[in-house]
């Protein structure tokens, strides 16, 4: 019996976890179609979720409702806009609400969310984009469904950004990191709500930032009437970063805005306070900090926040003759003087001013004075400031945990006054901003975390009504030094209104290391992680005309360099630059840009004089672009332009290297020995000594693109032997070039010699050259070279046996013709017709022989006829 029951009871718990994991899925369309309903029959927005599940599980025995990706896009005015996105969205309700009929409402009990954005914001016109609800102009006999009521008793919010800004104002808030809970029955219309919130806030104002990530702290009980939309701040405690904050009042929504009562202060006097403002990246512990006098912050904000009005409010910060000493440090900060007041009489936003009518402390003997007025902050912000006194910066660190891998060193020393307006900032007036006084360092030291030191001996500015003048920056870091004087012409714009920082500067350097000046990229090489190009700042908008008597740059060593630089939008333009390297000079006009993803250049570069050796072994382009270093020695005269990518150190990227070349040799000898190419060469044609070579003057033109180098044809001369080369080869070495020689005769070997030998002087001198090609492919250390040099020498033979056939038909014709021309009788003018042929000459030759013999032996024997007729008569 007792087997059966607890089979029975096992069936069941199987049964009820099955029903646990299935029902969610039969349940899973109508929650969808709820959601959606009561979405869309309550906003004007576009409103999309990827997904909608339903869990018994997680918080059993109640059900969640889970949305994923929830947006919600503006409409206009605020088209495209996004209102609302939240990666997470979690409803909790009682199981029983998911039997409800399609009409009957699902009341929620619990909500939670992560990973949201809020983005509230208000256009010129006052105009907000969260108003996204439905204007309901039907009656209430026609409502029918309520799909969802709200019967909340907590709720959740993770890791939300909170967005705010206002166009008219130019207020800009971002709330971040922003994580808040609370709980209370909002079933009732009053409730007391408590809550807990972090977040971390920066707050910025027509482009003044006044606020970047404060932490924020609040835990809260709220006393809530939701019939007079009424918020009162009963039991808090609030942190600013570390500075305590009590309040007390309320909020009250109305049909006009918000309407404000409050009342804050610190809970202490305590100087300590003051510490606790400055963020804790920059401060330690405030334990066993020992501090006297005092420092306290009162205020109120009573009013209506409307489209017209701000509340009116009264910040008041205040210490007197305070100090205090961190336990594990040897300087004492004292006579500390804080009178700041921030304060609006009339409920205009614009009528806000700002006072800080004594800032002062002293340490050791040092004593700093500061003073300045903001009025008219938000239409357009006066400024009217003063600053005064010495800061030894070595004792920053002894009196205060600044965070810093190396100790600072050096004295300034200020005595500054100015005043001026935003908009004459922001339209570069500047006669209208007026300035006095000067600022010094003396003395400075700094190390990064790389180990780099910058020591500056002395930098003095002078501030002068409409400009900021450096008027002495003497500094050394690793093997440089550099002297700079110049002019900053918009010095405020940058500091105020993120303006480009414009100036004109001259430097002069005995020695300048550019590797000094660069970033190592270490931390990314450490994680595996290619390391980012150098950046040109895009806030600069400057021109330095430099001279330097040494500069290094990689394994270069460049002399007496002078040019001008101008720096604007992420590129740097150099002008006239000139340098001695190499034995000669070397000049430089171009451009390096890093506004793109990856930095390209474009250079016209001018050698003259350089050394070939140094210059083709040193510089990796010119390795590349001609590979003659160690075997031809000399000067050159070039003209460069090539352009392409850059490496992270800035180095030309050899594969997308683009350009011309037009050099001239000077003054040159050939180490044929150095070469395997010229070793080839040498040995495949032996009629020319390539250590003989003379390259003097010689021109030659060249292109280059996609890793390949094309060479156009230039001729050179060997003895009275002219060559022609062009042809190509690639940065991996790899060539195929082409030599066309005319040669004479008599290099072709000893068969050709023994053949001219044969001719008349007259001949021998008529004989022409004979073109001889040679092809170089394979590549530079492993050469393929072939000669048609048999084949030249071939058809030499044949011309010459050919001319010895010429010569002799003409010798034969000749003979023929005087053969002919002795046995014509007197009177007789027929006209000799002479071959034309070898073979006619041949036969006429036979026949004039034939005749002439028959008319010799018939003459011969005619006479000796006559002899014995004459014999016989007698």
């Amino acid at each position: 019996m007792l087997k059966t029951i607890l089979k029975i009871i096992g069936a069941l718990i199987i049964i009820f976890l099955i029903a646990l994991f299935t029902i969610p899925y039969f349940f899973k369309d109508q929650i969808k179609v709820k959601i959606a309903q009561a979405i869309n029959e309550k906003v004007d927005a576009k409103v999309a979720f990827s997904d909608a599940d339903l869990s018994l599980i997680k918080n059993f025995p109640n059900a969640t409702v889970s949305l994923d990706s929830l947006v919600i896009i503006n409409k206009a005015p605020f088209a495209g806009d996004t209102l609302v996105s939240l990666g997470e969205l979690n409803l909790k309700m009682s199981i029983k609400e998911l039997f409800k009929g399609e009409n009957e409402g699902i009341k929620i009990d619990g909500i939670s969310s992560k990973n949201g954005l809020i983005n509230i914001i208000f256009n010129k016109d006052g105009v907000g984009n969260y108003d996204i609800a439905l204007k309901d102009n039907t009656s209430k006999d026609n409502k029918k469904s309520k799909p969802l009521n709200l019967n909340i008793q907590n709720y959740k919010i993770e890791n939300f950004k909170f967005k705010y800004f206002d166009e008219a104002s130019k207020i800009k808030m971002v709330i971040d990191s922003l994580n808040h809970e609370g709980t209370g029955d909002f079933a009732a219309s009053k409730l007391d709500l408590v809550t807990k919130s972090t977040a971390k806030v920066s707050l910025d104002m027509d482009k003044v930032n006044y606020m970047k990530n404060v932490a924020l702290t609040l835990d809260a009980v709220l006393g809530i009437d939701l019939e007079k939309s009424k918020y009162t701040f009963k039991e808090n405690k609030a942190l600013i970063n570390q500075l305590p904050l009590e309040f007390d009042g309320f909020i009250q929504l109305v049909d006009a805005g918000q309407e404000y009562d409050l009342k804050f202060k610190t809970p202490t006097s305590s100087f300590k306070n003051f510490l606790g403002v400055i963020p804790s990246a920059y401060a330690a512990s405030l334990d066993n900090v020992k501090t006297t006098g005092d420092f306290t912050i009162i205020g109120f904000a009573k009013g209506l926040y409307s489209e017209t009005t701000v509340p009116k409010f009264n910040i008041d910060i205040t210490s007197k003759n305070a100090s205090f000493k961190y336990p594990d440090l040897p300087k004492t900060v004292q006579n500390i003087t804080i009178d700041t007041k921030i304060i609006n009489e009339t409920g205009i936003l614009n009528d806000t001013y700002v006072n800080l009518d004594q800032l002062s402390f002293q340490i050791d003997q040092d004593v700093f004075n500061a003073k300045a007025k903001i009025t008219n902050v938000t239409e357009n912000a006066i400024v009217d400031a003063a600053l005064k006194g010495t800061i030894n910066l070595a004792n920053l660190t002894k009196a205060y945990p600044i965070k810093l891998a190396k100790p600072l060193s050096g004295i300034l020393k200020a005595d500054v006054t100015t005043k001026f307006d935003m908009a004459s900032v922001e339209k570069s007036e500047y006669q209208k901003i007026n300035n006095a006084g000067t600022m010094s360092l003396s003395g400075f030291n700094y190390a990064d975390e790389n180990g780099k030191t910058m020591n500056i001996s002395t930098a003095l500015v002078q501030f002068n009504p409409s400009k900021v003048n450096l008027k002495q920056f003497d500094a050394t870091t690793g093997k440089s030094d550099i002297s700079i004087t110049g002019v900053l012409e918009n010095f405020y714009g940058f500091i105020f209104r993120n303006q480009e920082l414009k100036g004109n500067f001259f430097m002069n350097s005995k020695q300048l290391a550019v590797a000094d000046f660069m970033t190592a990229g270490d931390d990314s090489k450490a994680d595996g992680k290619k390391p980012d190009a150098m950046k040109i700042p895009a806030f600069l908008n400057c021109s330095l005309t430099a001279k330097a008597n040494t500069v290094l740059y990689d394994n270069l060593t460049l002399r007496d360099v002078s040019g001008k630089l101008i720096v604007k939008d992420e590129k740097v333009t150099l002008e006239n630059v000139k340098t001695s390297i190499f034995g000669g000079t070397i000049g430089v006009n171009g451009a390096v840009s890093t506004k793109g993803k990856v930095p390209v250049f474009d250079m016209d570069l001018k050698l003259n004089q350089v050394d070939i050796a140094q210059s083709f072994t040193q510089l990796d382009m010119l390795k590349k672009i001609a590979p003659i270093a160690g075997i031809v020695n000399g000067k050159l005269n070039s003209t460069i332009k090539l352009n392409g990518n850059l490496t992270e150190s800035m180095s030309p990227d050899l594969k997308t290297l683009t350009g011309d070349l037009l050099g001239q040799l000077l003054s040159t000898t050939v180490n044929s020995a150095n070469s395997t190419l010229l070793t080839a060469v040498a040995s495949n044609i032996k009629f020319i000594d390539v250590s003989k070579i003379n390259l003097n003057d010689i021109k030659a033109a060249i292109t280059f693109k996609d890793g390949k180098v094309n060479v156009k044809p230039f001729d050179i001369k060997y003895k009275d032997i002219k060559a022609t080369i062009s042809g190509t080869h690639g940065f991996d070495q790899s060539m195929n070039y082409s030599l066309k020689f005319d040669v004479p005769a008599k290099y072709l070997g000893s068969e050709a010699n023994e053949l001219i030998a044969k001719l008349s002087p007259a001949d021998a001198v008529k004989l022409e050259s004979i073109p001889v090609s040679a092809i170089l492919a394979g590549n530079f250390s492993n050469p393929k070279i072939s000669t048609d040099i048999k084949t030249a020498v071939t058809n030499l033979t044949n011309q010459l046996i050919q001319q010895q056939k010429e010569r002799l038909v003409k010798q034969g014709t000749s003979a023929l013709t005087d053969l002919i021309n002795k046995n014509k009788k007197p009177g007789d003018t027929t006209k000799t017709v002479l071959p034309k042929t070898q073979e006619e000459v041949k036969t006429k030759v036979k026949e004039e022989v034939k005749t002439k013999a028959t008319d010799l032996l018939n003459g011969l024997f005619n006479k000796k006829k006559k002899v014995a007729d004459t014999t016989k008569v007698n």
